[in-house]
């Protein structure tokens, strides 16, 4: 076969499966067969990249990050809508519009997320500009250019195509998003809308893929020599050239208009995205085009946003959770409200501080509503309605899922478990362990951790080093040779600095730096587990705060347990002895920032460290030298700012020896 036609074939054929897949939900051929393909297609590109096109489904996740996105000025400006908040309003818009006649509408879900502009030439995606100020906007396309629901090219366009949608990020990939960024203590996303936002604005596209946003078209801005005489039209037209298009529907009346509006606010669960109201559009364009715009809003159209609801409900009981990273979260057990299309019976209290400062009792009426349409909370407490003999609740002093100490953050209202082998914590205290800067174990990501903790092959750190190679192979996609260099890299470990391995058991505030200059200071893990506070808060840069936790931490029966269960693994548990002669820089103080290309980061503040310095993540004046490589930033600028000595690479090396 010609590569050329096979090429048209295969791209062709990958399109169609994925405008199945991504627009229609009704995937036609199994992920393996696409990926095989998909890999084939990749395959001759990279033996022809003479013959790769612009459309080819490979160029979606493109070019190097970019430096900056650049101002693009709306050939159709981009116009928001006003707002209307009751009935009533919409009434009074309604008859604004109709103005004694008669009016379609067009009524659609309002989805709450980021408006773009879409435009083809000659029927190939070329440019995509955020809604900006509604004249000007930002160019996004690489970004959009990952969104799999959006054509990069469109068979039967006009020459010129420019269409206007809304890209969001679904819920199920907002809820796994944030539950993948509290494994790592990272902080989570307030909501869907914030999270497409700044996906969309990632300078790195192959950023924005992974974030895997979404999109849904509402209107035609542009579209040269295809008249239409409605918008209900035009977006059918959208559906038959295969974009992702809102769900709408016509109304003639206003009785009609209302119904949609309550059915939707009523089951927007239903919906893979958020909504934060109701579009109303008049249908007939023409009937648009007299009735115009003030200086802000067309005068054909409204949102309709739906208000916020908050209903009593009875806290039942207060259960505490513990999360990933091991704070204890209470939650109230509600009796069943309806909120926002959806049953709720539950509903954070987050913390101490919050249930102490609104008195929240168990046999309390409260009132509830969702924070952002999305998250229950109670709002107050309805003091007249209380229970004789409701008592204020405290949060248990010790972890209700494995018994051990839950102390309170000092610099936090968070209340954690000091357990080194919670169940609840096992995920994140394994991705942790098994992390570059801790016990370096390569090939034990975040999936693999999950596949050993659901077969029930991993319950404990300790459990990694009694694994075979054949029971890592049962692992979905762990294949024997996989399996083998999992195991090979576990063994590796055990050789490790004592060091590593205090860092990997993510005790609070110990951290890398911390971690080093206690291995240091007692060589041993012995000596670690009968170190006193003093002991510890006599090591420079040790205080009391980190002493106090490692303490709790090393007396806790757990601790002591999986130490036990490494050291009979063999891991080691002693720290690397350092010769005096190797602390030249003993008493500095690095800064690094930018690029550098002989180094790492962590290899260069590892050498640094060796040599007796110490390294710190900003600028002050206690710094002794700022490191500055290629692409320095606001770091170097404050280091001239302040006097501060600065080093290029070379003369960093030239200091080390």
């Amino acid at each position: 076969m010609d590569i050329r036609h096979e090429l048209a074939e295969l791209r062709q054929k990958l399109t169609d499966w994925g405008y199945r897949y991504y627009v229609l939900d009704d995937p036609s051929v199994s992920d393996y067969e696409y990926d095989r393909e998909y890999r084939r297609l990749e395959e001759l590109e990279a033996a022809h990249p003479e013959l790769v096109t612009p459309d080819s489904p490979t160029q979606r996740v493109g070019g190097a990050p970019l430096a900056a996105f650049h101002a693009v000025r709306h050939a159709v400006p981009l116009d928001s809508l006003q707002d209307v908040f009751s009935e009533e309003e919409l009434t009074a818009f309604d008859t604004r519009v109709r103005g004694g006649g008669k009016a379609v509408y067009v009524v659609e879900p309002k989805i709450d997320g980021l408006s773009v502009a879409l435009e083809y030439a000659d029927g190939l995606f070329v440019r995509g500009v955020t809604r900006g100020d509604g004249q000007v906007g930002e160019d996004v396309t690489e970004n959009l250019k990952t969104i799999r629901s959006i054509p990069l090219k469109v068979e039967g366009a006009p020459r010129r195509l420019i269409v206007r949608g809304e890209v969001f990020m679904p819920k199920q990939v907002f809820a796994a998003l944030n539950e993948e960024r509290e494994a790592r203590e990272e902080p989570l996303l307030a909501n869907p809308r914030n999270a497409a936002a700044g996906s969309l604005r990632q300078l790195d596209p192959k950023i924005a893929a992974r974030r895997r946003l979404d999109i849904r078209l509402f209107q035609v801005l542009l579209a040269e020599d295809v008249p239409f005489e409605t918008d209900s039209q035009a977006l059918s037209w959208l559906e038959t050239l295969r974009f992702p298009v809102v769900p709408y529907r016509t109304a003639s009346s206003l009785d009609d208009v209302i119904d949609w509006i309550r059915a939707t606010g009523e089951n927007r669960d239903a919906f893979p995205f958020d909504i934060d109201g109701a579009v109303v559009k008049l249908d007939d364009l023409s009937l648009r085009e007299g009735l115009g715009s003030t200086a802000k809003f067309p005068r054909w159209a409204a949102a309709y946003k739906y208000p916020p609801e908050e209903k009593p409900a009875t806290v039942l009981d207060i259960i505490v959770q513990v999360g990933r990273t091991g704070v204890l979260t209470p939650k109230a057990l509600l009796s069943p409200v309806r909120l926002a299309g959806t049953t709720v019976t539950n509903a954070t209290l987050h913390n101490q501080d919050n249930i102490t400062a609104k008195d929240i009792r168990i046999g309390d009426t409260v009132i509830v509503r969702k924070a952002g349409e999305i998250i229950p909370e109670i709002l107050s407490v309805v003091p007249e309605r209380r229970p004789p003999d409701a008592v204020p609740y405290t949060l248990p002093g010790t972890c209700p899922v494995c018994g051990a100490p839950a102390v309170r953050d000092p610099d936090g209202a968070a209340i954690r478990c000091t357990g080194a082998e919670c169940p609840a914590q096992l995920l994140r205290t394994l991705v942790h362990f098994a992390s570059r800067d801790a016990m370096d174990i390569e090939h034990l990501g975040p999936a693999v951790v999950r596949g050993l903790v659901d077969t029930g092959l991993v319950r404990s750190p300790a459990d990694l080093y009694q694994l075979t190679a054949e029971q890592v192979a049962q692992i979905d996609r762990m294949g024997d040779k996989s399996a083998q260099n999992l195991i090979a890299a576990i063994e590796k470990s055990k050789q490790n600095d004592l060091s590593r391995l205090l860092f990997a058991f993510g005790i609070r505030q110990v951290g890398q730096r911390a971690a080093r200059l206690i291995a240091e200071r007692f060589g041993s893990m012995d000596a670690v587990l009968d170190a006193t506070e003093e002991d510890l808060c006599a090591i420079p840069d040790i205080g009391a705060i980190t002493a106090r936790n490692l303490r709790t931490w090393c007396d806790s029966g757990q601790a002591r347990h999986l130490i036990g269960r490494l050291k009979e693994a063999g891991v080691n548990m002693t720290a690397a002895v350092r010769e005096p002669t190797n602390l030249k820089l003993a008493g500095m103080t690095f800064v690094l920032t930018g690029t550098l290309s002989e180094f790492t980061r962590d290899e260069a503040k590892a050498a640094i460290q060796a040599r007796g310095g110490r390294t710190a993540d900003s600028v002050s004046k206690k710094t002794t030298y700022v490191v500055a490589g290629e692409a320095a930033g606001s770091k170097l600028t404050k280091a001239q700012s302040l006097g501060i000595p600065v080093l290029t690479e070379a003369e960093l090396k030239e200091l080390l020896g």
